[in-house]
């Protein structure tokens, strides 16, 4: 658990929507992360990706004041998500627009339809073939809206999609904005579950970007030998048994 800061108030913001000054008016999920990290007062502390801060604000404000509270939980898991790997923001829209796409208005389901395959030809620049699960889950989305997804391939062969970072960031953020309000305001019971799903996988998202970042940046040398572990130029039998494992 983070250590809070000296000068952090004595007491437990309450979940509530938009910001708030301090802690004693309440809490948008962020501003409570920060709280939680032992950050300056903030909705938009540095412990957390862009994106996936933008995506829990818009959860957060989206859902019920009643059901907000079933939020709190994740908050934690938002700590320390962070990463300059730039699937990261791209995964998260992703993870959005699939769950909007099948239950928001047509108007919604156009932009996200085209959100979606900008964003995987983008994503597919640095993965290949791409992840097996992601793939299944645009697929399953576009098959309950395959109107959408025939106009949204028509556009997109028609009009070029700019390629620079900074329209990436824009892209992904209307995304993740149009998917939250298509959710939110659908003609569809369970709303605030699947807003709260939506954050959760997003997280999850987030959190393996992260875990393979940390693995790359401290690599396990292959085959390698535990230190202290040879004699007289061998390596004892134990390390061989243990390399043997490994491999």
């Amino acid at each position: 658990m983070p250590v809070l800061q000296k000068n952090s108030p004595d007491l437990v913001p309450v979940l509530s929507a938009g910001r708030h000054r301090n802690p004693r008016k309440g809490a948008c999920f962020m501003e409570f992360a920060s709280y939680l990290a032992g950050e300056r007062w903030s909705d938009h502390p540095a412990c957390t990706l862009p994106a996936l801060a933008f995506l829990a604000r818009m959860v957060n404000d989206c859902t019920s004041d009643r059901e907000r509270s079933r939020l709190a939980e994740l908050i934690p898991s938002v700590i320390g998500m962070t990463t300059s790997d730039p699937r990261a923001e791209l995964l998260i829209a992703l993870r959005a627009a699939t769950a909007a796409l099948p239950i928001a208005s047509e108007e919604r389901q156009r932009a996200l339809a085209v959100g979606i395959l900008g964003t995987q030809a983008k994503l597919a620049e640095f993965e290949a073939p791409g992840d097996p699960d992601l793939l299944a889950r645009i697929s399953a989305a576009f098959a309950q809206a395959p109107f959408a997804e025939r106009w949204a391939r028509d556009f997109v062969s028609e009009n070029r999609i700019d390629p620079r970072q900074r329209a990436i960031a824009r892209m992904t953020e209307s995304i993740i904005r149009t998917s939250v309000l298509g959710i939110a305001q659908a003609c569809s019971p369970g709303a605030n579950e699947r807003l709260r799903e939506l954050l959760k996988g997003a997280i999850e998202d987030c959190r393996k970007i992260v875990a393979e970042g940390m693995t790359q940046a401290n690599p396990v040398p292959p085959n390698s030998v535990p230190p202290n572990s040879i004699e007289d130029g061998f390596p004892r039998a134990g390390a061989l048994q243990l390399e043997e494992s490994v491999k």
